[in-house]
């Protein structure tokens, strides 16, 4: 049977430009399981990221709904899409967005510490994150004393360290060279596998994409499967 992690109906996103509303794009629907991975393709100011955004309800949706672990983001508040998204769900972005005034593990620490998680158990599954993702020998540098692929590695370390059922991720190699790239996709299938975590990334990186079970291309404004 399917375990349906995410569930996404009948989308719809539009933003106004003076007079008119231009539609970004609609009538998208996605359903994700544990363990699964999707891409999702589609040019420059296809709206990639505005997808992942109202998929992970950070933005709000024109028409149709989106259902997290059960849970339909029409129906929650603000505090609770905060809340869902501090536990069953991870961002990974491009660029890093570590704090520079952080080591590491400080960084991984902090969604624990909103989460409510005590200082002592955040460092210990913070320090198991880190070293999960071949980081334990850096846990105490700050971001500028990290290469770009140990900076990546240690935003999906935050990512994941909740434990999260989904993961985000908007172009996670698109700032990386072809070598460290690919230890990330890597270690995206190892974590898929070992802990069932679903996946869905927007990104150019046609290897990438072809990493992930599924490959969806946003073209003018429809969702289409590969």
């Amino acid at each position: 049977m399917s375990n349906p992690i995410l569930v996404a109906e009948g989308l719809k996103k539009t933003y106004t430009s003076g007079p008119q509303a231009v539609t970004v794009w609609e009538d998208v629907d996605l359903t994700v399981d544990a363990g699964d991975s999707v891409a999702i393709v589609g040019a420059s100011g296809s709206g990639k990221t505005s997808l992942l955004n109202v998929l992970g309800g950070l933005d709000d949706m024109d028409a149709g709904d989106v259902q997290i672990c059960g849970r339909k983001l029409s129906q929650l508040t603000e505090q609770e899409k905060t809340t869902l998204r501090n536990q069953d769900v991870g961002f990974v972005y491009q660029f890093h967005h570590l704090l520079p005034e952080f080591s590491a593990l400080e960084n991984v620490m902090m969604p624990l510490l909103l989460g409510g998680v005590s200082r002592s158990e955040a460092k210990r599954r913070a320090t198991e994150s880190l070293e999960r993702l071949r980081l334990g020998s850096r846990v105490v540098h700050k971001p500028s004393e990290l290469s770009g692929g140990e900076r990546q590695r240690t935003a999906i370390a935050r990512a994941l360290v909740t434990r999260p059922k989904l993961v985000l991720m908007d172009e996670p190699t698109g700032n990386l060279d072809q070598g460290t790239a690919s230890e990330v996709e890597q270690l995206m299938a190892e974590l898929r596998t070992d802990a069932e975590t679903a996946f869905i990334t927007v990104t150019h990186d046609q290897a990438l994409a072809r990493r992930m079970n599924r490959v969806y291309h946003l073209i003018e404004g429809r969702l289409q499967s590969d």
